[in-house]
């Protein structure tokens, strides 16, 4: 089985796999078709066709959705599944603030299936320069004066102080996205 994560962020890449080699991933490579002992999971690279900045639940998710689609017309395909992992931040109806919300997609070509990770309120002055327009990824890396957060623990690791990762967060929006595939409630 061939899975294309659409993205060249090993986070993100990581955050599949750990979702395919868990125990619970052996049994849902058996249910997607596959054999466990012979899953790719490969990074591609394509464009989330959103901005650099994704605000709102629907930008966030088209992001997730484009990269899975983008996947599989890669020229590096065929794919049997496309993964799509979008982080954006987003609002809540009846919550104030501003929140880190991740959004994942697979796509077999003909189905999706869609799945969010953890939402994370962000702080007032991160949350500040967000809505001034600057990127989530930059602020942190300028709040905590360092370099690749997004390639590493995250704006999550970071607001939790290392309880939550990138990767673990991601690894549940692609797990719920994976449902329509291995459950017959879909």
């Amino acid at each position: 089985m061939r899975v294309g994560v659409g993205s060249g962020n090993p986070v993100k890449r990581r955050a599949v796999e750990q979702v395919l080699e868990s125990s619970r991933g052996t049994d849902l490579v058996d249910e997607l078709g596959g054999d466990p002992r012979t899953v790719a999971v490969e990074s591609v690279p394509v464009s989330s066709g959103v901005s650099e900045q994704p605000t709102g639940h629907a930008e966030t998710i088209a992001g997730a959705e484009n990269r899975a689609e983008g996947v599989l017309d890669a020229d590096q395909g065929p794919y049997d599944l496309g993964v799509g992992i979008e982080g954006g931040v987003a609002g809540f109806d009846g919550a104030d603030g501003l929140f880190l919300v991740m959004w994942a997609a697979v796509s077999d070509g003909s189905r999706v299936g869609r799945g969010a990770g953890p939402s994370l309120e962000l702080p007032t002055d991160i949350a500040t320069r967000i809505d001034e327009g600057e990127e989530l990824g930059p602020v942190m890396d300028d709040v905590l004066d360092t370099n690749g957060v997004a390639r590493r623990g995250g704006a999550a690791g970071a607001l939790t102080n290392g309880r939550v990762d990138r990767a673990d967060a991601l690894a549940t929006a692609v797990a719920g996205a994976l449902g329509p595939f291995v459950s017959g409630l879909y």
